[in-house]
């Protein structure tokens, strides 16, 4: 699994929805005002921003560019609108679209948690319907911005691919610099 890969970080986002119970500022995400966001935006400190479900939802450019400068691999949990974003300012970055085995065990999954509202639910299930449609078109078509896709179908089996992934990627990269 991930804990497993070493040199591993995982991005935390910045978010306008509310702290959930048992989150914390800085750790699942920055927690700010639309005011806030908006002058995040206005200053370009994100790599990428969207809106997703009602609330806006960025990735700090810093701390991701720090991580890489210090030999890490960094993780984004960003939509599919703002992997495209990222793809324009790094290409180097890889895309792996993490999928549901379908949209009833994501509804499953989501209203399992009893972390959201029933808009917020219904907001989910819609986006991910547009993205799974937009993956599969691109799969079948080989075309960017989609390098890999792994269906979260077990936790433990979808860590293990998402870790192999990134050993071979990390194997690619070490033999093309001793070329």
């Amino acid at each position: 699994m991930l804990s497993s890969t070493d040199r591993i970080v995982l991005s935390v986002s910045a978010t306008t929805r509310a702290c959930r119970a048992g989150e914390k500022d800085g750790r699942e995400y920055f927690f700010l005002s639309e005011a806030e966001f908006g002058r995040w935006v206005r200053e370009g400190r994100f790599l990428e921003w969207a809106e997703y479900t009602g609330h806006l939802y960025g990735t700090p450019g810093e701390a991701v560019r720090e991580n890489l400068e210090a030999g890490r691999d960094v993780i984004l949990e960003i939509e599919l609108k703002g992997a495209k974003k990222v793809l324009r300012h790094r290409q180097d970055a890889v895309m792996i679209f993490i999928m549901p085995p379908s949209l009833a065990e994501l509804e499953r999954r989501l209203r399992g948690r009893k972390t959201e509202s029933e808009e917020a639910i219904r907001g989910r299930l819609a986006r991910a319907k547009e993205e799974m449609a937009e993956v599969e078109k691109k799969m079948l078509k080989g075309l960017p911005p989609l390098h890999y896709a792994i269906l979260n179908d077990s936790v433990s089996r979808a860590g293990d691919e998402l870790a192999g992934i990134i050993q071979r990627i990390r194997e690619w990269d070490e033999q093309a610099d001793h070329r």
